[in-house]
């Protein structure tokens, strides 16, 4: 049950409970009441009558007249008035008596056994030869009555303040039994959870807003626990990449160092001196290359950093990207294929998007057999260059947009491996490359994050024997540039 609706229906309980105890105490003591009130009336009239043969004799309504008689019915428990007919008091046993009523008030109420909190009343008149001679008024002081009243007075207030301490202590153990105990048990747990101790909370089996409480507060655990892995894996990583990038980037420092002491030497040929210093060029692009990788990944894994896209036509974009390429593949000892079929404008950051293509045609020709044919394509979705392997023709499926496809012959890359190649700092094994040549294992990652970044997505298709290509699908310009 909701802890909303439980504590109005609770509340609702304790506004009924002290209603219900006074009303059935009322009824209680009513039905005593009324009980004690029949048994006392007939009580009292039997005593009524006793007195009233006595005060019916004209005898005592003369002047003068001796009423010892009736001062020995007198007591405590019984008084006696008598008035003559025009209300004077000719005897009454209340010492604070009056001296004169008047005959409305003498006179009303005749005849009646009026019950009142404290006494019975009785007026009757009497009458000789059919002569009014006076009024006697009889009082039956209730004295047992009073007393059983004023019992059971303070037995109502006992009662009343029990029932509301009943209630006031049964209504405290539910309330710490339903939100105190599980309130101090979800914060202890909180607190265990930041000292760093996975919590695991038997709340969530409640079905109410605390079990809620309890579901959340385990989500965002597993949220956290999640982020501190991904946080300590991405540091791990880091740490991975710096340690291997300082080992990568001191091979070639060496070999500069080496070559330009060797410059040093007087005993160099002029054919080794321009040799030694094509290799330190070399050696020295490779550094530039590795350097220029890391910032640009560091840079893509900032969450504020974004591409500023522009539009271009894409025929006359893809065109101008593609070219320049022929001669370096035959300088790296493969044959290019190059195909541009595009239409229509996209929107593209042209320095970045160049960049994947350098990375991916570099990887192509570092892990691809000499003497192949390298692939490279930039066509609309639906189309097909003729030189494709035909199990990557099925990935093509999208039906608007564009593709960059790179495509080269060699051992390929079995399935375990593919998605690793995407991770940053994840090599493929340096035998399958050319001459054992290695980079910064950062390419693919850059291309993936750079083509996401244009709203894309980038596909590894290889098969083992034939080869790989890398699928790259930017969507088409829609007149706005997100």
């Amino acid at each position: 049950m909701k802890i909303k609706t439980w504590l109005l229906i609770t509340f609702f309980i304790v506004m009924i409970l002290p209603i219900a105890g006074a009303y059935s105490l009322y009824v209680w003591i009513n039905a005593y009441y009324q009980d004690k009130n029949v048994a006392e009336y007939f009580e009292k009239l039997t005593e009524l009558n006793q007195v009233k043969s006595i005060l019916e004799n004209p005898v005592h309504y003369k002047k003068n007249a001796d009423r010892k008689g009736i001062e020995a019915l007198t007591n405590d428990q019984l008084a006696i008035t008598l008035y003559s007919k025009s209300g004077f008091v000719l005897y009454s046993s209340n010492p604070l008596r009056l001296e004169y009523e008047s005959r409305e008030s003498v006179f009303k109420g005749l005849y009646e056994l009026k019950q009142n909190y404290n006494a019975f009343t009785y007026k009757e008149p009497v009458y000789q030869d059919g002569e009014l001679l006076g009024v006697y008024k009889i009082q039956l002081v209730r004295t047992d009555w009073v007393k059983g009243v004023e019992s059971r007075s303070w037995l109502v207030i006992a009662s009343s303040i029990l029932l509301f301490l009943l209630i006031y202590f049964a209504l405290m153990m539910l309330l710490n039994r339903k939100l105190n105990r599980p309130l101090h048990e979800l914060m202890r747990q909180m607190r265990a959870f930041a000292k760093g101790e996975h919590v695991e909370s038997n709340l969530v089996a409640r079905k109410d807003e605390i079990g809620e409480l309890a579901q959340t507060f385990l989500a965002m655990q597993d949220e956290i626990e999640t982020a501190r892995t991904h946080l300590k894996a991405e540091q791990q990583q880091k740490e991975l990449m710096i340690a291997s990038i300082s080992h990568d980037l001191k091979t070639p420092l060496t070999a500069i160092q080496a070559y330009a002491e060797s410059l040093q030497s007087k005993a160099l040929s002029e054919e080794q001196q321009v040799e030694y210093r094509q290799i330190i060029l070399t050696k020295s692009e490779t550094m530039k290359h590795m350097l220029d990788d890391l910032l640009m990944y560091t840079l893509l894994q900032s969450t504020n950093y974004s591409l500023e896209l522009i539009t271009v036509d894409g025929e006359e974009f893809f065109e101008m990207a593609l070219s320049d390429y022929e001669q370096l593949s035959e300088n790296q000892g493969f044959t290019l294929e190059v195909t541009c079929d595009i239409e229509g404008l996209y929107a593209v950051h042209p320095k970045q998007l160049q960049r994947v293509i350098d990375n991916l045609i570099s990887n192509a020709w570092r892990y691809g057999e000499i003497s192949t044919t390298i692939g490279l394509a930039a066509i609309n979705a639906g189309k097909c260059p003729i030189w494709c392997f035909d199990f990557m023709k099925p990935a093509l499926a999208k039906h608007d947009g564009m593709y960059i496809i790179v495509q080269n012959s060699g051992q390929g890359v079995n399935k375990e491996n593919i998605e690793k190649l995407f991770e940053p700092m994840y090599q493929a094994d340096t035998a399958r490359t050319k001459a054992g040549e290695r980079g910064t294992g950062l390419g693919l990652n850059i291309a993936k994050q750079i083509i996401e970044k244009h709203g894309g997505t980038v596909e590894l298709i290889s098969k083992e024997g034939y080869g790989t290509a890398v699928l790259c699908w930017l969507p088409p310009f829609k007149g706005e540039i997100s």
